[in-house]
């Protein structure tokens, strides 16, 4: 039998990571096009979520 690591697995909690899950409804022809921009760019929806919202926050002009 081989010897144990002395180090200590080391696992976050949910949410450290300074994210929170969130539930938003999304019209079916909005998730086909995110879904379709996924597989060209290789990112995950997720991802492209909040490259989306993070540029929507960041220009956004109130009038």
């Amino acid at each position: 039998m081989s010897e144990f690591n002395s180090t200590p697995l080391k696992i976050k909690r949910r949410g450290e990571d300074g994210n929170r899950v969130i539930s938003v409804r999304l019209r079916e022809e909005i998730l086909t096009s995110l879904d379709k921009i996924a597989s060209e760019t290789h990112h995950s929806r997720n991802e492209l979520i909040n490259i989306m919202l993070e540029y929507g926050v960041n220009n956004i002009i109130i009038e």
